[in-house]
């Protein structure tokens, strides 16, 4: 019996960002920035169109969350050391000794551990799952999204349907 999947990975699936990761413990990078690049594979049965899914349903869809994250200072709410308290106007973020503080407006605030390109890929792609349910009413049997944070060095992640 065939399976199907559908891949897209368009040279306009790109957002810019600035974050910082932590490693090792106490260790933590710089502030600096990059020219993601997304894509996505989708897995599934053929509908009534015999598509897994629609491209421009994809497309658009994988676009609104990349316009999302595109410059911005990108956060994350769930490390057990970076301290993000959001204020009025501003984002306060504090680890170890080190301090920060963003315009509110300049921050996407992620339910993740660690801005690395990994969660992030996870990250869009429960994101996506969500959107493409509401879309078609089911989810894909398999999604697969990468993250591209420098010319070929991607990081993936697989989301199946539970």
């Amino acid at each position: 019996m065939p399976t199907y999947h559908v891949r897209l990975n368009k040279p306009s699936m790109v957002f810019s960002a600035a974050h910082f990761i932590t490693f090792n413990g106490n260790v933590c990078e710089r502030l600096h920035g990059h020219n993601y690049h997304v894509c996505a594979e989708v897995h599934g049965d053929l509908d009534e169109n015999q598509y897994v899914i629609d491209f421009i349903a994809l497309r658009d869809s994988l676009k609104h969350l990349c316009d999302e994250l595109d410059h911005h200072m990108l956060l994350p709410t769930n490390h057990p050391l970076i301290q993000v308290t959001t204020k009025a106007q501003e984002v306060e973020v504090i680890f170890e000794d080190r301090r920060w503080i963003f315009p509110r407006e300049d921050c996407v605030l992620l339910p993740i551990e660690n801005t690395t390109a990994e969660l992030l890929a996870r990250y869009l792609g429960e994101r996506l799952l969500q959107d493409l349910e509401k879309l078609t009413g089911s989810r894909p049997t398999l999604l697969r999204i990468g993250v591209d944070e420098n010319d070929g060095q991607w990081a993936m992640c697989e989301l199946s349907h539970e």
